[in-house]
């Protein structure tokens, strides 16, 4: 049974940074493509970055283009995303996301931009 499991979340100022990181365990990382989706509080669940499995191909909402990158390192099994001049609108539980021969989330992240 896979699993995922998110660090690095907490309060920032706006304009600020953070990196969030996710750990895979369970099944065959370097199999899946990963995803950071995020859910604001009475919003949908949107997806953020995507990068493929082998790490050479990555997309991004449009909304955080220039300001986020995600990254991943198969041999640690973990996947990053560094966030930079992070706006209030960027508060949101951001969940790791595992999609492959099954799909897989992890618990979730709380990210809160406020002064």
């Amino acid at each position: 049974q896979g699993q995922l499991v998110e660090s690095g979340g907490g309060l920032v100022q706006p304009g600020g940074s953070l990196r969030l990181s996710c750990a895979g365990s369970g099944f065959t990382f370097s199999n899946y493509a990963m995803s950071w989706y995020r859910q604001a509080q009475g919003k949908e669940r949107e997806l953020v970055a995507m990068v493929s499995s082998t790490g050479g191909r990555r997309n991004y909402a449009d909304s955080v283009k220039g300001r986020f990158t995600i990254s991943r390192d198969n041999a640690k099994n973990t996947v990053h995303l560094q966030m930079n001049s992070l706006k209030p609108e960027d508060t949101a539980v951001y969940y790791c996301n595992a999609k492959g021969l099954y799909v897989y989330w992890g618990q979730g992240t709380q990210v809160t931009v406020s002064s």
